[in-house]
């Protein structure tokens, strides 16, 4: 499922290569992640996903380096924040917090939950409202 949607990301416009990364070791591809553009009440925001490291090399901090990179990467771009769906007792350790705490609401009722968000340096309160996806996101 994951490769398709990152084939359907790279197609749309809403791809962003200088934020889409891969961990490299001895020449094998060891993990990846990607940002791709999203809105929060039609302004720019960014959207956190796929990020994926096979099985046999989780556990080495593989993921936790491409957050950072990641994250920090946007960062340095002036992008205000980071959002996703994911693990609540993963993600909070980059400073995702739950949308809700933000005002801000990924528009599907079964998201809330593990609906996060990171802000960044260019982040400000005012960015609240409705978030939305690229549209591969929303694609079956």
């Amino acid at each position: 499922m994951e490769v398709g949607l990152v084939a359907r990301l790279r197609a749309s416009e809403a791809w962003l290569p200088a934020l889409s990364l891969v961990a490299e070791i001895d020449g094998e591809i060891r993990g990846h992640v990607c940002l791709t553009r999203a809105t929060v009440a039609g302004r720019p925001a960014l959207a956190l996903g796929p990020i994926g490291v096979p099985p046999e090399h989780k556990g080495h901090g593989i993921g936790a380096a491409l957050m950072h990179a990641v994250l920090g990467a946007a960062d340095a771009l002036d992008e205000p924040l980071v959002a996703l769906l994911g693990h609540l007792d993963y993600y909070p350790r980059f400073g995702f917090v739950p949308g809700s705490t933000l005002a801000v609401d990924p528009g599907v009722p079964d998201w809330v939950s593990h609906f996060q968000i990171r802000t960044l340096s260019a982040y400000t309160p005012d960015l609240a409202g409705g978030f939305r996806y690229a549209e591969p996101f929303y694609e079956e």
